[in-house]
Parts: structure tokens; C-alpha cells; sequence
């Protein structure tokens, strides 16, 4: 009766356009807001004019993040000006860090829900419908959140999908908001993460990435991200697994071990190191050092020659000078990192490196623009250094004119190659015949479900 009258309240707000900016868990989670919503009547549409609700789930990592959610907002006033207006719903972790002063800034917003609020946001879509009363929802409840949606299914249906298995930090490094915007580090349930895997498994996905954003701090009574690893790796139907994003600090020996075994594992390592500077790294709070850093390194070449590695750059954090900048470059010439993520620092609401003096932007700019270049040659090389191989590639999806197949190699690289339909969710061989910095291209050989190393 109650399901009815629900219904019946959403006759005519039944369809619901969600924009994702962000990280991969922003992803995870919007497909998951997704999965809830249609419990209550939604269907999902691509088409900003065709929606009844609107919702952004926002990330707070990049610098005028705020500003881009009320900038966005502008379009979809623009858009609905002659038309009624639909449910505007923030979400994510600018509507955590910012919550009821976005009620107060801009009226066109309808409700704020932060990320560990996900499990109220039906009840809180049909008050609103009910009484018309704006609301935030921002209190940190993970252990609420993961258990309600560990009863609605994961319908993300892709051969690659993400699983969130830990959230929040408790890091607290100087430059970043994470801890204020996702909590203190909650790692789910062992049996509710493999649960989740086994019905993505059974339901198409090849590849499972699992996210956190201190992914390789999992830790939930006695199991680590090494025993994730090893019992989803069983599941048949499964033939890639990767994790994001970890911390140098971490990187525990068990779960180094685990490249030893593992046969599914791939062999690309995404590891923010920030700074190539043990003063920096101090000045941020990163708690680990470079020598940590290059011991893990090394290990981890030991074990497999292959394996390679990304990671994330701040450039011109307060404090930084010519040499810490030269030894964050001799650390890039050092580990040669294949696909890595740099930005100038950018000062971020309520974190200790807020209020600190920046450093001369010219210098901070011409400091990026070295870093970046060296990073992009090494992707360069790397492709290049494929052309004429052979390589293994799991077949995602068709690209746009259907002319072509997309998929990604053991490195995340993507490919495009003259695959079809029933090469989708196969591991295919593909000869690289050709490469810009971002894609491989090239033909297949032969499809293969054999097991990837």
C-alpha cells in the first residue's frame, strides 16, 4: 500500500538526469543513487530536457569546485525556463562540505545530500515531494549506508565495474578536504564486498576494480585488501582485477605478496606519491617517505619486472623550492611512471595548507608544464614501445560509429582495434600496429579467454 502511494506521489516525476564529476567512487555511487531511486519510479535519461529530477554528484578535490555547481545550476535554470522546473538535487562532496549555505546561496536548489547520506535519499525525495520542505542530509553514517545498499542490486551491467569496499581517511594530510567530505576510513563487511562481486560477476563484468579512498588501508575484522583480491580472483567469470587508489603508506608486505600469486591481478600500480621531496612531503603530512617509497617500488619490480606504475603530482606546494622541485623530477626519471595525474597546489576550504603563502605562480607554472612533459614522453615511450607486439585487451564496448571495438590493455591503456559484438567481455589478442600518448590501436589476433598475468 505504502510502495503505492509512493508511486503515486512520482506519476509525474519520473525521470531523473544524473551528471557525475569526480573520481571513480563518485561513479560508483551515482550508479548506486541510481539503483535506489528506481525503487521509487525513476528511470534514468541522457537528456537534460527531458528530466523531472536533476541530480550532480559533485567532487571537492580540484579548486573551485563550488563555483562549478552553481555554474551548473545556471545551465538547468537556462534550460527549464519555460518549462517546469524539475527536483535539483546536489550530492557528493561539495553538498558535504558546503551543505546548508548551498540551501541559502541558491534557491533553486530542492535538497543536498552528502555521500554517507545515499541511504535516505528515497525517503528524503518523497518528503520533499510530500511537503515541499528543502533538506541536507549530511551526517556520516557509512555503516547505514553500505548496509542499505547492500540490499539493492549493483545494475552497473558493464564487463568493467567499479566496487566500493572502503571510504573515508585518516590521513589528514594538509592539502586535502577528504576526511571532512568522506569521513573517518570505514572498510565494508568482507562478505558483503564478495556478495556484490559474485552478482557483478554474474551479471557481466570481466574486469572489478575495487575503490576506496584509501583503498589499500581495507582492514575489516582481520581481512585485508590481499584476501579481497585472492577470493574474487575465483569467481570464474571474472578476469581482471585492480584496485584505486592506494597510499605509499599502506602498501603492507601482504598485500605485495599477493603479486607473487595472483593471476588476475594487473600489473599496474596506481600510488600517489605527491612530492619527490622528503621536506614537501613532511610539510604535508604524508607520513611516508621517498626511500618508503622506492623500497615499495623496488619490491614490487622484483617480484615482476612488469608491473608498472602511476601516481599524482602536487606542483608548488607552499614551502617548495628549487631543489625539492629537482627531486621530485629525479624521482619521475627514477620510476618512470606511465600515466600519472600533476596539478599546480590549490588551497582548499577548512585544510591546515589553506592560509599558507603560495608560492609565485609563474614559477609554479613553468615547474608543471617540465613535469608534465616528461610524464607524457614516458606514456609516450610506453605505447611506442607496444607497437608491433602482441597484447592482451578486454573488449569493453563498440565505439560510438560501431566501426571499431574499444577495450583496455593490462595497463588501463586504451585501445581501439577492428574487434565486433561478440568480442565484448572477451579478453582478445590484438596486434599494436599504431599509438598516440592515450591509445593504442590496432587488430585482432585471435579472441582468448585465457588467464591474464
Amino acid at each position: 500500500m505504502k510502495m503505492q502511494q509512493d508511486l503515486d506521489k512520482l506519476k509525474k516525476i519520473n525521470k531523473i538526469f544524473i551528471k557525475t564529476f569526480g573520481c571513480q567512487m563518485n561513479e560508483y555511487d551515482s550508479n548506486r543513487i541510481f539503483d535506489s531511486v528506481k525503487k521509487i519510479g525513476y528511470e534514468k535519461t541522457d537528456k537534460y530536457e527531458e528530466a523531472n529530477c536533476y541530480l550532480l554528484n559533485t567532487c571537492h578535490i580540484r579548486d573551485k569546485a563550488k563555483e562549478k555547481v552553481y555554474h551548473e545550476i545556471g545551465r538547468v535554470k537556462k534550460i527549464f525556463r519555460s518549462k517546469k522546473k524539475p527536483l535539483v538535487i546536489i550530492a557528493g562532496c561539495v553538498a558535504q562540505a558546503e551543505n546548508q549555505e548551498m540551501l541559502k546561496r541558491e534557491p533553486y536548489i530542492d535538497l543536498v545530500i552528502g555521500p554517507q547520506a545515499y541511504h535516505k535519499i528515497n525517503d528524503t525525495i518523497l518528503n520533499y515531494i510530500e511537503k515541499k520542505k528543502k533538506i541536507e542530509e549530511t551526517d556520516f553514517d557509512a555503516v547505514s549506508k553500505f548496509k542499505y545498499l547492500s540490499k539493492i542490486k549493483n545494475e552497473a551491467g558493464k564487463v568493467s565495474s567499479f566496487l566500493t569496499i572502503q571510504e573515508g581517511c585518516d590521513k589528514f594530510c594538509h592539502f586535502c578536504v577528504v576526511p571532512y567530505t568522506r569521513g573517518p576510513e570505514y572498510s565494508r563487511p568482507f562478505k558483503q564486498i564478495l556478495d556484490e562481486a559474485k552478482y557483478l560477476a554474474d551479471n557481466g563484468a570481466k574486469e572489478i576494480i575495487l575503490l576506496g579512498q584509501n583503498v589499500n588501508a581495507y582492514n575489516n575484522e582481520g581481512y585485508r585488501l590481499s584476501d579481497l583480491i585472492l577470493n574474487i580472483e575465483k569467481l570464474p567469470e571474472v578476469k581482471r582485477v585492480r584496485y584505486t587508489t592506494s597510499h605509499p603508506k599502506d602498501m603492507t608486505e601482504d598485500l605485495i605478496e599477493v603479486y607473487k600469486t595472483s593471476k588476475k591481478l594487473m600489473p599496474l600500480i596506481h600510488l600517489p606519491v605527491q612530492s619527490g621531496s622528503n621536506k614537501i612531503l613532511k610539510l604535508m603530512n604524508r607520513k611516508h617517505t621517498i626511500e618508503e617509497y622506492l623500497n615499495t617500488f623496488d619490491k614490487l619490480k622484483e617480484i615482476n619486472s612488469n608491473i608498472e606504475f602511476s601516481s599524482d603530482f602536487i606542483i608548488g606546494y607552499p614551502g617548495e623550492e628549487g631543489k625539492d622541485f629537482k627531486d621530485t623530477f629525479n624521482l619521475i626519471e627514477r620510476v618512470k611512471f606511465i600515466n600519472s595525474y600533476s596539478f599546480i597546489f590549490s588551497p582548499r576550504p577548512g585544510t591546515v595548507a589553506e592560509n599558507l603563502d603560495l608560492i609565485e605562480k609563474k614559477i609554479s607554472i613553468e615547474r608543471l608544464e617540465k613535469i608534465q612533459t616528461t610524464l607524457f614522453e614516458n606514456q609516450v615511450q610506453m605505447n611506442k614501445s607496444l607497437e608491433g607486439k602482441v597484447i592482451d585487451v578486454l573488449a569493453e564496448n563498440l565505439t560510438d560509429d560501431k566501426d571499431k571495438a574499444f577495450g583496455r590493455s593490462e595497463y588501463m591503456t586504451s585501445v581501439i582495434f577492428n574487434g565486433k559484438v561478440s568480442d565484448i567481455g572477451k579478453v582478445v589478442q590484438v596486434r599494436i600496429k599504431d599509438s598516440n600518448k592515450s591509445t593504442l590501436f590496432g587488430e585482432v589476433i585471435t579472441s582468448s579467454d585465457q588467464k591474464v598475468a
